[in-house]
């Protein structure tokens, strides 16, 4: 770790006249100057799943300077996924996602550190896995692993943001553990949330959009407040329409009840 990284995790730092031309476009706007930059250069974020939804998360969330990211993701890049997972090319058949997107991260910006882990998530593995992450984006496409997320993230106060995308729509839901849930608003995994593409097919540029708009949620959490925090946010791509919704805390839901320190 170099001096810098080591004042910047100590909170001490200042951008420098590189980084203040790579994001200048971002220290233009209102609200956000450098340090809210600086919050996101700290910042740890994971990334599950990186295909179609967290390719797209993943450059975005690199591009506007998250300074460390870990990918997890146990496949291989294979034909069927180059219609709708940008990140990959047709060179990169046969190789793990994880040193494919961790290569692109590293030539778009090589400031940041990116740690890649191709593995099979499963609930007794996320402590070793999430633990000291400030967020986490769970672009898989296993329900199972989803809901097994949103418990670990809501008893350890780690901010989620959840994406999905099948046939012609997508939803986002960004989980804190003061407002409701991915748990409150479905429960468990229903027989329609287990159909995937590979069943259903999906439209390409829907998963794009989906994945970008969780780095956007996943930047507004780490510079906060977010106006997404706590809501749930369907895109339905054949009529162009957007719906949000809040999230109502279940009194019943077993990923608050889990932690004591968060009842309803």
């Amino acid at each position: 770790m170099s001096g810098q990284e080591e004042q910047r995790q100590a909170g001490g730092s200042r951008l420098d006249d590189s980084e203040v031309e790579r994001y200048s476009r971002q220290l233009l706007l209102d609200g956000f100057a450098e340090p809210e930059q600086l919050r996101l250069t700290r910042a740890r974020v994971a990334v599950i799943g990186c295909g179609g939804l967290g390719g797209p998360a993943a450059l975005h969330l690199v591009g506007a300077g998250v300074g460390r990211i870990l990918l997890v993701d146990p496949d291989l890049v294979s034909l069927d996924n180059l219609h709708r997972q940008v990140a990959f090319r047709a060179d990169d058949i046969g190789r793990p996602k994880v040193q494919v997107l961790g290569a692109a991260l590293r030539h778009l910006n090589p400031g940041a550190r990116v740690e890649e882990m191709m593995e099979h998530l499963r609930p007794e593995s996320l402590d070793r896995t999430l633990l000291g992450q400030d967020l986490v984006l769970e672009c898989s496409d296993q329900p199972s692993l989803k809901f097994a997320v949103n418990d670990w993230c809501v008893s350890q106060a780690v901010p989620l943001v959840v994406g999905g995308a099948i046939g012609w729509r997508g939803q986002v839901t960004s989980v804190t553990a003061q407002a409701g849930c991915f748990r409150c608003l479905f429960r468990m995994p229903s027989p329609e949330m287990e159909r995937s593409c590979r069943a259903a097919g999906v439209i390409g540029p829907l998963v794009g959009v989906m994945g970008s708009l969780q780095a956007l949620e996943g930047v507004r959490l780490l510079v906060g407040p977010s106006p997404g925090e706590g809501r749930l946010t369907d895109f339905d791509g054949t009529t162009g329409r957007w719906r949000s919704m809040r999230l109502v805390r279940d009194p019943g839901c077993s990923a608050h009840l889990a932690d004591p320190g968060i009842r309803p």
